[in-house]
């Protein structure tokens, strides 16, 4: 059916499930990251090309690619929704800014642990800014929705759009986490080299994949861990109850580490060499326009000036 003038009247939902299809190039997996069923999914795509008349999708054996016109109209479709996320997100950062409220995320410790520096350089200069800090499952979807809730996260980088900006705040280096009767355990380091064949825990297939592979080492690996645990982890707080319980390592930022350690001190530390560090930064949308949020994001950037790149600057251990 097409509207007044012959307007095709489709729905963004409509563009969200073709956008879908098109960037993962299968049915099946678009319909898994929708949370929708599949046979949903296909009426839902042959309904919006009934309405606008032309075929978008060519159906292959092993999964859909663009026709012609789905190849012109994929990023116009992509712009709309991008507009339309940006727009809802100034909307959800003004009514934070309007109670007064900066909305901070965080994965892994809380800042107040991480980076109370940053966080008390900010209070010290806008008194007048509460802060809420949200504990954030890790980075899954776009990272463009991952941030809706949020003004900013505090984490390693997500998966970059072009929508989302990041800035450094510090470099950390890496540490290996085991089981403290793991084999691994009162070693003063380890390389690579020592646990790349490990058993690695296992993440929820939702997770950016370039979030767990940097924690599963996948580029010093070329690919997946080839022995993984069936925790399929969404959290931090998963991740080091499923460490509590099993064999299994994973990487993370030492400072994180070396907080975890004396809250759960059935687990080891042991610092990882000869591997790129972890940098912990902001990460927000670009849409964002919360008044507050550009001074927290000055003193990162003061911060990480002044000795992000300098090496650990961890923060004060847990009392």
């Amino acid at each position: 059916m097409r509207g007044v003038g012959g307007a095709v009247p489709f729905r963004n939902r409509q563009l969200e499930y073709f956008v879908t299809v098109a960037e993962e190039g299968q049915i099946t997996r678009a319909a898994s990251k929708l949370h929708i069923a599949q046979p949903a999914l296909s009426q839902a795509i042959a309904q919006l090309e009934a309405e606008m008349g032309v075929k978008l999708l060519e159906r292959q054996p092993r999964g859909v690619t663009l026709t012609a016109a789905g190849e012109i109209f994929y990023p116009k479709a992509r712009a709309v929704l991008e507009r339309e996320r940006e727009a809802a997100d100034a909307a959800r950062s003004l009514q934070r800014a309007a109670r007064g409220t900066l909305t901070i995320g965080f994965v892994g410790p809380p800042p107040t642990l991480s980076v109370p520096a940053l966080l008390d350089t900010f209070a010290a200069a806008h008194p007048e800014v509460g802060i809420s800090l949200k504990d954030m499952v890790f980075p899954c979807g776009t990272t463009a929705a991952w941030l809706e809730n949020v003004d900013v996260a505090i984490c390693h980088p997500p998966a970059m759009e072009d929508s989302v900006r990041v800035q450094s705040v510090r470099v950390e280096p890496r540490a290996v986490v085991v089981h403290g009767e793991h084999r691994l355990a009162g070693l003063e380091q380890v390389g690579v080299a020592d646990v790349l064949d490990e058993t690695f825990v296992s993440y929820h297939p939702d997770v950016q994949p370039q979030w767990a592979g940097f924690h599963s080492l996948d580029d010093e690996r070329g690919g997946p861990p080839t022995q993984l645990t069936d925790d399929r982890v969404i959290s931090s707080m998963q991740m080091f109850s499923a460490m509590s319980h099993s064999r299994a390592v994973t990487t993370v930022p030492e400072c994180d580490a070396r907080l975890v350690e004396q809250v759960l001190p059935m687990l080891a530390i042991i610092p990882l060499r000869d591997v790129p560090p972890a940098v912990l930064s902001l990460a927000w949308n670009a849409g964002n326009t919360h008044p507050a949020l550009p001074a927290l994001i000055a003193a990162a950037a003061h911060m990480y000036s002044v000795n992000g790149s300098a090496g650990r600057g961890g923060p004060s251990p847990v009392p």
